[in-house]
């Protein structure tokens, strides 16, 4: 079998950043993936599931209200391996057109008070794996370290 995109980055080497993971034509539309890599791989402890499903909530919902990005917002959710996120738009764009959405998005799950959105039985099939706290914690490790000092090479993959 052919080797997927997202196993082809060398991970020794990966640090936090937003990275543009694949581009995919459907029709005549591109779509673009982003690697939101928010924790160092096999050097840093992975994120919980409880923090990391209340992201994928907080951050969903956030991208799907965003006046300008809603309707160019096809996916929100973790890597398996709980080092990120992928964020999948509409159109061909580029890691820096996106920096300024991704900090107002992780500053929104930093700063979120309140009923995490989706968070009940009815809504979501696992509504108990939920940790707001934890989650407020590596948004804000994020935005720190990563989303308020990015440079070029935090924009695209490294050898």
């Amino acid at each position: 079998m052919e080797k997927i995109a997202s196993f082809t980055v060398n991970h020794l080497v990966l640090e936090p950043g937003i990275y543009v993971s694949r581009r995919d034509k459907v029709g005549a539309e591109t779509i673009t993936t982003f690697d939101l890599r928010m924790t160092t791989p096999n050097k840093e402890p992975v994120m919980g599931t409880a923090e990391v499903h209340t992201m994928e909530h907080l951050g969903a919902t956030f991208l799907r209200n965003d006046p300008v990005w809603k309707d160019k917002t096809i996916y929100f959710g973790p890597m398996g391996c709980r080092t990120g996120f992928y964020m999948i738009l509409a159109g061909e764009l580029e890691s820096r057109d996106v920096v300024e959405l991704v900090t107002k998005m992780y500053e929104f799950i930093r700063d979120f008070e309140g009923d995490i959105p989706g968070q009940s039985p009815r809504d979501c099939g696992n509504y108990q794996d939920m940790n707001l706290d934890f989650a407020k914690y590596w948004a804000k490790r994020y935005l720190e370290n990563t989303l308020y000092k990015i440079d070029d090479a935090h924009l695209v993959y490294g050898e």
